[in-house]
């Protein structure tokens, strides 16, 4: 029993914003786990690439172009990957991210930001959450064993200067995981709702901000990794084997907790 606790085999894998640095990673790691994974992202390009990568490493994957953030084209991408699968039991929300006019500059108020990209991180990445749990989870079979991962940050459970919206948007995230979790326990549905947050994993949206064009780190780089216990920035392939094992029947007894994968940040006080 024990070598199939955290095989997907014969389960279904859906990954928002599946062409991104994590999401890529996570997706190929839940097709290396025995899973058949479609990969939702709105760029055309960037999703044939990432299928056409997994495909050659003999994965089995499809692409299907949709917004998070718009209901009609989910439920559309719902009812192909049903159609091409049969089911949908794994649900791994990747979608999301910072948004740069979000960001409050070193120099500025945080009085003075911009309310509108308050307003698109927040949608980005909470309504970009529940939208998909929405459409999807309601497709999982009570009988499945189905499981849901959301990724959150550690800017949730701790204040980072400048990313205040992000925080926020993720705080958002980790209470609608502790929410669907209970609600859908509660109601006997068999699905599990679970989230990750994640370290400092370098990323094309913060590249700049913890790596200098010469390579080295920016002071707000050597700052993180002197917080962080294990001295380096996380890697996405650092996020796999969790979010398989959330995935699993290994987690079978696992619901509504935030696992951090995070080179212990958030275990160090700083001293």
């Amino acid at each position: 029993m024990a070598d199939n606790l955290f095989s997907l085999e014969g389960r279904v894998a859906v990954v928002t914003g599946g062409t991104g640095a994590i999401g890529s990673a996570l997706a190929e790691g839940l097709a290396g786990a025995g899973a058949r994974v479609a990969v939702l992202a709105r760029n055309s390009d960037r999703l044939d690439e990432t299928v056409r990568r997994l495909g050659e490493s003999g994965l089995e994957a499809i692409g299907v172009r949709a917004d998070v953030l718009d209901a009609a084209a989910l439920e559309a991408a719902r009812d192909e990957i049903l159609s091409r699968f049969g089911a949908v039991d794994v649900l791994v929300n990747c979608a999301g991210g910072n948004v740069a006019a979000a960001t409050v500059p070193d120099d500025a108020s945080p009085f003075d930001g911009p309310i509108e990209a308050y307003r698109e991180v927040v949608d980005l990445n909470l309504l970009g959450t529940l939208l998909p749990i929405r459409v999807f989870g309601a497709a999982m079979l009570p009988s499945s064993g189905g499981s849901i991962v959301n990724i959150s940050s550690m800017a949730a459970a701790r204040a980072i200067t400048r990313v205040g919206g992000y925080g926020a948007a993720k705080a958002g995230i980790e209470s609608i995981t502790r929410w669907f979790a209970v609600e859908l326990a509660r109601r006997g549905t068999g699905i599990r709702v679970n989230a990750i947050a994640p370290g400092f994993v370098v990323g094309e949206q913060n590249r700049t901000l913890l790596i200098g064009d010469d390579g080295g780190l920016t002071p707000r780089g050597e700052t993180i990794i002197e917080r962080t216990p294990l001295s380096r920035f996380g890697d996405p392939v650092d996020l796999v084997s969790t979010v398989v094992w959330l995935a699993s029947d290994g987690a079978r007894f696992v619901t509504g907790v935030v696992v951090p994968v995070d080179g212990g940040f958030s275990a160090f006080a700083g001293v």
